[in-house]
């Protein structure tokens, strides 16, 4: 006979936002159930560098009591950028002191662990992973995982990502396939190992740009060079590649690239260990839902956008942030927390899909990196 557990609060997704929400709560003395498919803390590598906005991933730190440890994570130089056209032509390069300083990089697995170690031990439920969640008679929510497991909870929150499994209880949207192909590599202790590529890249983050074709990489806090090598194609090729074998999908990706320039292929073509695909994938621009008592949405399961405004990671800590406080300053009326997050929430992520999803267009347009240039060249004028 399967037992049901009851949680006050359970957060479904122990990524930034879930965890920003947990530890914003605590600060006001309010325990959750975080529930997470990995089976511990250390199970997978988080992805790589964030940018972490002051109005935004800062404000949600601050929140949580964070920021100071925050500011001990950060990358220095890590602002810096170079953007490049396919011959691998400079047409713009700026230093870290170029930049405001607004917006820092981090390692993101590093700043998930700041998140957890202000938890308790036993704040998340490692190796819980969601298949399923309904509405029960009595109002309630129902969860289920994979073990069999079952719990329910006055007030569910899913940050279980783009896939989500509680996302259906309010919401029949799914993300759409952008148009945009991805493949994640790594090229490790760069200077000394590849001094070339380490100069490519520079110190910060670079945009090779061009013919609906990118290579996207930045520097990681570890002496590493992450590589997104990008490409606009129907979705239909990514699948079309074997990534069990390592090289034969290295040379499949990189006849895409067959006119560019050797500095920008040797990215690739150098690069170490696995390659990992990623299609690209967001939501409606704009999306919401109506207020359903009890359950509601943050960061990817609520608004997954596509990564081109690095807004992301921003908005599901700000997410998290907002609707802890929220429910602080109601307590006992969680229906009028849970509308004023969502009054909230909802324009504010549009305005950030919205610009995602033109940046997109502009860094995979045929006469990139023309549009990006401008978009940069713009507030100077």
């Amino acid at each position: 006979m399967t037992t049901t557990i009851h949680h006050p609060v359970a957060i479904v997704g122990a990524g930034l936002g879930g965890l920003t929400l947990a530890c914003v709560l605590r600060t006001g003395g309010v325990d959750a159930a975080v529930f997470d498919l990995d089976t511990d803390r250390h199970a997978r590598t988080q992805g790589g560098m964030l940018d972490i906005h002051e109005e935004s991933g800062q404000a949600a730190l601050r929140a949580a009591g964070l920021h100071q440890e925050f500011l001990g994570l950060v990358m220095p130089g890590g602002e810096a950028m170079r953007v490049l056209d396919k011959h691998a032509t400079v047409h713009l390069e700026a230093s870290d002191e170029d930049s405001s300083h607004g917006r820092p990089e981090v390692d993101r697995g590093r700043l998930r662990e700041l998140l957890l170690d202000a938890l308790p031990e036993d704040a998340v439920r490692w190796g819980a992973k969601a298949t399923a969640a309904r509405t029960l008679a009595d109002g309630r929510h129902e969860v289920t995982l994979a073990d069999g497991t079952v719990f329910t909870a006055d007030l569910l929150v899913g940050a279980d990502g783009a896939w989500s499994k509680v996302r259906p209880l309010l919401s029949d949207a799914v993300p759409e396939y952008t148009g945009i192909s991805v493949v994640e590599s790594d090229l490790h202790d760069a200077d000394v190992r590849h001094p070339e590529a380490a100069a490519t890249v520079g110190g910060g983050m670079l945009f090779a740009l061009g013919d609906g074709r990118a290579f996207l990489a930045h520097r990681e806090s570890d002496g590493s060079l992450h590589l997104y090598t990008s490409v606009r194609a129907d979705r239909s090729w990514l699948d079309g590649i074997d990534f069990a074998d390592t090289e034969a999908a290295r040379q499949a990706v990189l006849e895409r690239f067959t006119d560019w320039d050797p500095s920008l292929r040797a990215l690739l073509a150098d690069a170490e260990g696995p390659l990992v695909p990623r299609h690209i994938v967001a939501l409606p621009v704009g999306h919401r839902w109506p207020r359903v008592p009890g359950v509601t949405l943050l960061g990817d399961a609520a608004h997954v956008m596509s990564p081109f405004a690095g807004e992301g990671a921003n908005n599901a800590m700000q997410d998290g942030a907002e609707l802890a406080r929220a429910l602080l300053e109601h307590p006992g009326d969680t229906e009028a927390a849970l509308a004023r997050y969502e009054q909230a929430m909802f324009p504010r992520a549009q305005d950030a899909a919205a610009e995602s999803a033109a940046n997109l267009l502009l860094c995979f347009a045929d006469d990139a990196p023309k549009g990006l240039l401008d978009q940069f060249a713009a507030p100077h004028e």
